[in-house]
């Protein structure tokens, strides 16, 4: 119990009430959810009720749970571009730099809020989305690079 009178149930959520104990429509006492009868997960779950990044999206539905996952997917994608890929020339604009720079920060946000979702197909297409960024645009570019390296050895 905390100073809020808060505590975690045993099933991994934060509330004043057991897991069992249903919500009525009007209580929103309870981490300010509601409507939804959803309570915020501490630990990792598996399912596609959950809320990622706003309350109630994706919500109950499957078909917007797997479009979510697509999400943070590319987003994972998209930060390890923005990493490893030189956009602008070293001597370009410091503005455009900045942006770039700024962009990615946004993009890992996200992500990380994505993740403290604590829903597990959330975490996996994170990390998956990373990994194969990272093999894209860190990896085979390096191979690529040094294969265009080699000197021919054609006389």
């Amino acid at each position: 119990m905390d100073n809020n009178g808060m505590a975690m149930n045993d099933d991994g959520t934060m509330g004043g009430m057991s897991p069992s104990t249903p919500m009525s429509m009007n209580d929103t006492d309870s981490m300010g959810m509601g409507m939804d009868n959803m309570m915020t997960h501490m630990t990792f779950y598996w399912g596609k009720n959950a809320w990622i990044l706003f309350q109630g999206w994706p919500g109950s539905s499957t078909g917007m749970y797997i479009l979510a996952l697509i999400f943070v997917f590319l987003l994972a994608i998209i930060i390890e571009w923005l990493t490893h890929n030189n956009l602008t020339p070293t001597k370009s604009n410091r503005i455009m730099r900045t942006m770039i720079h700024t962009l990615r920060v946004v993009f890992s946000y996200l992500v990380m809020l994505s993740v403290m979702s604590f829903n597990i197909g959330v975490f996996v297409m994170a990390v998956a989305g990373h990994a194969i960024g990272f093999y894209l645009f860190r990896v085979l570019k390096k191979s690529i690079e040094k294969d265009s390296e080699v000197t021919s050895m054609a006389c």
